[in-house]
């Protein structure tokens, strides 16, 4: 059986070797074996099997990594958002574990995923001597693969997807400016030459981080402005959102931040309407709760 501890950096380039890879899973038996028998432990077998091409009466010996793929990515008619989330908190899940399962389950969660690293690779590719397409591709796919096997992203609100989208780029980010950092001051003046827009990696965080936002009632999803893909608001968002998956705030707490920062804050008296209390108790919690997240962000250690 073939199992893919990292993917492999070839000449040919990582996308193409992955989904050349991917051709070898699918047809391997003892893989399509372990598939089927993971949708029908996890309950996700029939609805699988509904939304899946090529799928028999016979449906258990026809589920594979091909049909699981097409439960994890749009574009069959019977797909929905719950399945796609459902069966991909399924593979991350078995994703955590210690086993050689958990390794094929991260490499589906990749292959899954690729459209997205694609457009990440992209985003980050310059045009003045940064590193090539081929070398950010592999440290996103990379990257990519540690998130989805770190066990953190099948617990948290929200759509998964997006929030392993968010924590690939936010890692592959650091990684290029450590490179840049690096390579001195001449690459750091051509960075200066670069357009000031946002471009497809920052709208791509503000996306992933609103996403996040808006699943626990922090702020409403809908278009990123230009200006909020570089602002202080969406740092305040990524904030709020760390210190509530570390247990520093509580979903109360985030809202009565971020409901009262905004460029069009939430009156203390209709926060308080929504939260079934007063505004004066409305606002010791935001007090008490930007005094916590001042706190934390103290006790940090220095990067």
């Amino acid at each position: 059986m073939l199992y893919v501890q990292h993917p492999a950096h070839t000449a040919g380039g990582i996308f193409h070797r992955l989904d050349a890879e991917w051709a070898a899973l699918c047809a391997d038996a003892d893989v399509q074996a372990a598939v089927a028998d993971w949708l029908v432990t996890d309950r996700l077998a029939d609805d699988v099997a509904a939304v899946a091409d090529g799928v028999t009466d016979s449906w258990v010996r026809t589920l594979g990594p091909a049909q699981l793929l097409a439960a994890l990515r749009p574009g069959s008619g019977g797909l929905t958002d719950g399945l796609t989330d459902a069966v991909l908190r399924a593979l991350l899940l078995r994703a955590a574990g210690h086993d050689r399962s958990a390794t094929l389950a991260a490499r589906i969660v990749v292959q899954a995923m690729i459209p997205a690293a694609v457009r990440m690779t992209r985003g980050q590719v310059r045009p003045f001597g940064g590193r090539s397409f081929d070398d950010i591709g592999h440290m996103t796919v990379v990257a990519l693969f540690e998130v989805a096997r770190s066990g953190l992203i099948h617990t948290r609100p929200g759509r998964p997807a997006a929030n392993l989208a968010l924590d690939t780029l936010r890692y592959v980010c650091a990684e290029l400016a450590a490179d840049r950092e690096e390579r001195g001051e001449d690459l750091a003046a051509a960075e200066d030459l670069a357009d000031s827009e946002p471009g497809p990696a920052e709208r791509a965080v503000a996306w992933a981080v609103r996403t996040a936002a808006a699943a626990v009632g922090l702020t409403t999803a809908g278009p990123v402005g230009e200006a909020e893909a570089t602002s202080a608001r969406l740092e305040l968002l990524e904030l709020v959102l760390d210190a509530m998956e570390t247990g520093t705030l509580s979903p109360a707490d985030g809202r009565a931040i971020t409901w009262h920062y905004t460029t069009d804050p939430v009156s203390d008296a209709a926060a308080a309407a929504r939260g079934g209390t007063t505004a004066g108790a409305w606002q010791r919690r935001r007090s008490r709760a930007v005094a916590r997240l001042t706190a934390s962000l103290q006790l940090r250690p220095a990067a």
